[in-house]
């Protein structure tokens, strides 16, 4: 909404509130196939986790025009986000793989975050300078609750089978005193079977009830094993102070400007940021050069902040999340970023637009996907850097047709080790390659519309070289195999001959020779380096095509759109990434239609 007080003042003011209610897509192995509960015996149901976001944000702000040359910006926010997630109903259906070595466990969170701040800023224009200073200051509440509990027998075996020493999955023992006659009391002497841990004998829900000595053994609370709580809260507190000034000499166009950031979350950081750049048109060849620098405090990401800063010095969320125990919070990240580039002219029948980047980080950030769930957690390593051409191609309207490409290519290198956070960390202390890293990707569009008074068509066609997949247990075939269960097999459609695995088929050895490999992945083999050979997606070509009408019944001031979209015509399958660290599995949009109707007033 916007109401003009005077000619020299005016109120802005946004209003929003959304709300997302969703289900956790599930994988085959999520589909609990043939497993039955560890208690009853009777078979699992799916998997069925659920989320709901609420979010509402205010927004006003208001402007006065001083004169002709400078003008005052004044506003304020607050905005909250409440995020629930829910377990299945059978808690026991949770989860294949959400912990380390394959085991399960149940989880639900309830996450609020609240930031309410002001910012203000002056700008002054005159002659060759535009001139803006401001500066914004952000309070931000945040609200932690996480609570897990494990769901698989054999994760924390009370006892091992004498005879072979495999896990023992009988919920009957509950203390390691139990473990008579067939069984023995597991204390590590299985080296693939970790020793029993005390301190998650409270967690494990298939030990529902607990003798008096189970909880003198393991130092329970309660009778009854539970759900491990974690409650946390704290405030952030970020001032950002900035001066900037463009000016334009010539053909010459400079940018300058420092900015300082003071953060006070659970660390405390601040961080002098200068940024400079310039522009040369050379008007005689329709070109332009730049190239810029910027320093940059990255501030840690809010969601999970604070159980992956706290949470991560606690031996019991390590045993079940996973992570590197630490004796600091995640610090700010600084970052130095530089770009260079041109844009030339070709007449009026092409812009080609190019520009190369680097980015330095200390404390890199990322993200680590908690299994097949919306959850995750922010993780930091010593550094990074990213870094890769990207060039834009645009052709514009000739006789009804236009046409855009955007290639680029981008290396994404992360040297360990990792300093910060929850989540599988990677091993072996080696600089390894994220799966944002791709050799080259391309997307060209058509659109061609013959008269005005006939509708358009629009074709799109997409080309991926293939992201990252850095795991090292799928550096080849025969390690593959024993890393991966059935259903992932089937997932990338494991190979050996003729035989192409399925979720009741899995491939489990390959005589010498004989054609094998992935459809969906290119295994690096032999030659893997996480670094200069990772294992990668395959290559993919996708195709969308759309017709549609922007002016249906020729309207002025009101007017009718129609659109029919097809994406992946040709209904290609493929993977996006594969049981990647930072967000899981995922495949490419099946081929999906839709029609649009739009009304524009």
């Amino acid at each position: 909404m916007d109401y003009q007080v005077t000619n020299a003042d005016t109120i802005h003011t946004n209003f929003q509130y959304t709300r997302s209610w969703f289900q956790t897509p599930n994988t085959i192995d999520n589909s609990n196939i043939g497993v039955n509960d560890p208690l009853t015996g009777a078979a699992l149901p799916a998997q069925d986790q659920r989320a709901q976001i609420n979010t509402f944000n205010i927004a006003p702000v208001w402007t006065r025009l001083f004169s002709t040359t400078t003008l005052f910006t004044f506003g304020g926010f607050v905005r909250q986000d409440r995020f629930n997630y829910y377990p299945s109903g059978n808690v026991f259906a949770d989860g294949t793989g959400l912990i380390p070595g394959g085991s399960s466990a149940t989880l639900n969170q309830q996450r609020k975050l609240t930031n309410a701040g002001l910012r203000s800023d002056v700008s002054y224009v005159k002659g060759k300078h535009n001139i803006k200073a401001g500066a914004t200051f952000q309070h931000t509440f945040l609200t932690e609750n996480f609570n897990f509990g494990i769901t698989d027998p054999g994760f924390n075996a009370v006892c091992l089978n004498a005879s072979d020493l495999s896990p023992d999955t009988n919920p009957t023992p509950t203390f390691q005193g139990d473990c008579t006659g067939a069984f023995v009391a597991n204390t590590g002497q299985n080296a693939s079977v970790p020793a029993f841990a005390s301190a998650l004998g409270c967690l494990d829900l298939t030990r529902p009830v607990l003798t008096a000595a189970a909880q003198a053994q393991d130092s329970c609370a309660t009778a009854q094993s539970a759900l491990f709580p974690f409650r946390g809260h704290t405030d952030v507190k970020e001032l950002g102070l900035y001066l900037q000034d463009t000016i334009n000499v010539g053909n010459w166009a400079f940018n300058v400007g420092f900015r300082q950031d003071l953060y006070r979350g659970i660390v405390h950081d601040s961080q002098p940021q200068p940024r400079v750049g310039f522009a040369y048109n050379v008007k005689k060849t329709n070109s332009i050069l730049r190239v810029s620098y910027s320093r940059i405090l990255e501030s840690p990401f809010n969601e999970n902040l604070i159980l992956a800063s706290l949470g991560a010095s606690n031996p019991v969320i390590l045993d079940v999340i996973g992570g590197v125990s630490l004796q600091a919070p995640i610090r700010s990240g600084q970052r130095n970023q530089f770009n260079a580039g041109f844009q030339q002219a070709f007449g009026k029948f092409a812009v080609v637009d190019a520009d190369y980047l680097w980015k330095f980080t200390h404390n890199a950030y990322d993200f680590s996907t908690f299994a097949n769930t919306p959850i995750f957690f922010p993780i930091a390593w010593k550094s990074s850097k990213i870094d890769g051409p990207s060039v834009r191609v645009s052709m514009p309207n000739y006789h009804g047709f236009t046409a855009l490409a955007v290639l680029a290519h981008v290396r994404a290198r992360y040297f360990p080790p990792q300093i910060g956070g929850l989540g599988a960390s990677i091993t072996g202390g080696e600089v390894f390659r994220i799966d944002h890293d791709q050799a080259f990707n391309q997307t060209t569009h058509f659109q061609y519309q013959p008269w005005k008074t006939l509708p358009w068509i629009g074709f799109n066609w997409r080309y991926d070289s293939g992201l990252v997949a850095s795991n090292p247990n799928l550096s080849d075939f025969p390690t593959a195999l024993g890393f991966l269960d059935a259903d992932q097999q089937a997932a990338i459609e494991l190979f050996c001959g003729s035989n192409v695995a399925s979720p009741t088929n899995p491939i489990t050895s390959c005589a010498a020779g004989a054609p094998q490999g992935s459809k969906l992945l290119n295994l690096a083999g032999a030659s893997f380096d996480l670094d200069h050979n990772p294992t990668r997606v395959k290559p993919r070509n996708l195709f969308d095509t759309s017709v549609g009408e922007d002016n249906l019944f020729r309207g002025d001031r009101y007017k009718w759109s129609l659109r029919f979209t097809v994406i992946n015509l040709t209904n290609k399958t493929a993977l996006y990434n594969f049981l990647s660290t930072f967000s899981g599995t995922h495949f490419v949009t099946p081929r999906s239609y839709t029609a649009e109707l739009g009304f524009h007033f």
